[in-house]
């Protein structure tokens, strides 16, 4: 069975300045999924991430903990929709000040809200794409992701969680507000398994840490 993991990436660094690089404990994560990915005898065929910092970084550590010979092709189908730009459009200039507080909850809840917005075009304003653009690119990173493998093979897609929410939501052809609903619970180094083959691919499970489901780990399970 060919499977494609869809993994977001380690915890970012959210108050930090830049928020575009993982933090330790994203690091961690990301190491703790290799470990995960190794112990179980999965090898990957094909290895993929964004060019955002924090996608690459996650690739990085996964591939490196499990001694893989592979290299994560960069590729900016697979980055997230720009959370700042639709901030702004939303709310106006206040997106890093919002950060700096650190109040996690304050920016998400402007965020669900203007991602509504912005998935039924009522933002104005200059944006890099539209919703529907963003699902496009999306749907176009998987395919190209798992083109030309064989039926055993096993991909590695380094993203974040907007790209998985609305990658898996129009798989399920689910109404936008599904795919938002999924970006904002998706955990830090979660990932999907997409069955996949030429002619369709399937959800098999959704946002999962077995690396993370133990007694010593349970703090490191974030969202952010």
């Amino acid at each position: 069975m060919a499977i494609l993991y869809l993994v977001r990436h380690g915890q970012a660094s959210f108050a930090a300045e830049n928020y575009d690089r993982l933090s330790e404990l994203g690091r961690q994560q990301s190491v703790w999924l290799g470990e995960y990915f190794a112990e179980r005898g999965i090898e990957f065929a094909r290895a993929v991430c964004g060019t955002l910092e924090r996608q690459r970084e996650t690739a990085h550590a996964i591939l490196a903990t499990m001694n893989s010979a592979l290299r994560a092709t960069e590729h900016p189908g697979w980055n997230e929709y720009s959370g700042e730009a639709l901030y702004k459009a939303y709310l106006g200039d206040e997106w890093a000040a919002a950060r700096a507080k650190g109040d996690v909850r304050s920016v998400y809840r402007t965020i669900k809200a203007a991602l509504a917005a912005w998935s039924e075009d009522k933002l104005s304003g200059a944006l890099p794409e539209t919703w529907g653009e963003f699902g496009g690119r999306i749907a176009a990173a998987m395919r190209s992701a798992c083109a030309g493998l064989p039926e055993d093979a096993n991909v590695l897609a380094a993203t974040s969680g907007g790209a998985i929410g609305r990658g898996i939501a129009d798989l399920l052809q689910a109404p936008a507000q599904t795919a938002i609903e999924l970006n904002l619970q998706f955990r830090n180094s979660g990932f999907c398994e997409v069955f996949f083959s030429p002619r369709s691919m399937r959800l098999i499970s959704f946002n999962c840490v077995p690396h993370l489901e133990r007694a010593d780990r349970r703090k490191a399970i974030t969202y952010s």
